[in-house]
């Protein structure tokens, strides 16, 4: 059976890791952009990992350009912009795809094992962000496939894929589900 411990992914500077390495602790698994109206969520992805990273917790940023080419900037361009912009210390690895034929298999298996579960349209971000999609890329309304960029994965430290957040969800206001698995992880 495939779990997540199955994959490797290469980082921005170009060193394969084995997503191995993380068994035990608690994963945030984010596809990012840095010219995305989303983009500011990494400040706060940010402080969510300077208050839990370390021994328990993990976030792994993914950059991606399927939507609206938001991501342009070449690997070690987008790491020094998200470092400079947003203070962003945690992992970040090499510009993937997380749709189609040339999909990162890690991403594949994150949808086909969280499925989406619709924008929660009670917010104005989530109806234009609806909107947008629906306008502009109706194909993404279909299945389980990552709707835009910042779409997270919320992984326990014994590797099951918890919860799918879209990227209207704003990382802090799930910052208790984090901290709910880091403290179990710990205490484990």
């Amino acid at each position: 059976m495939t779990q997540i411990y199955d994959f490797t992914a290469e980082k921005a500077n170009g060193q394969e890791v084995s997503l191995a390495d993380y068994k035990g602790k608690v994963l945030l698994v984010v596809n990012t952009a840095t010219e995305c109206g989303f983009t500011p969520q990494l400040e706060d992805l940010q402080k969510l990992y300077s208050r839990y990273g370390g021994e328990n917790f993990e976030i792994l940023g993914f950059p991606c350009n399927q939507f609206a080419e938001q991501e342009p900037k070449a690997d070690d361009e987008m790491t020094s912009h998200c470092k400079a912009n947003f203070g962003v210390t945690f992992p970040m690895f090499k510009k993937i795809d997380v749709n189609g034929e040339n999909a990162h298999p890690l991403f594949t298996y994150l949808q086909n094992t969280k499925s989406f579960q619709g924008f929660n349209l009670n917010t104005p971000t989530a109806k234009l962000m609806k909107k947008i999609i629906t306008d502009r890329y109706p194909d993404l309304l279909s299945g389980d496939t990552i709707k835009w960029n910042f779409t997270k994965f919320l992984i326990t430290g014994d590797g099951k894929v918890l919860r799918r957040y879209e990227p209207t969800d704003e990382p802090l206001d799930f910052e208790k589900d984090i901290r709910q698995l880091v403290n179990f992880s710990a205490a484990t």
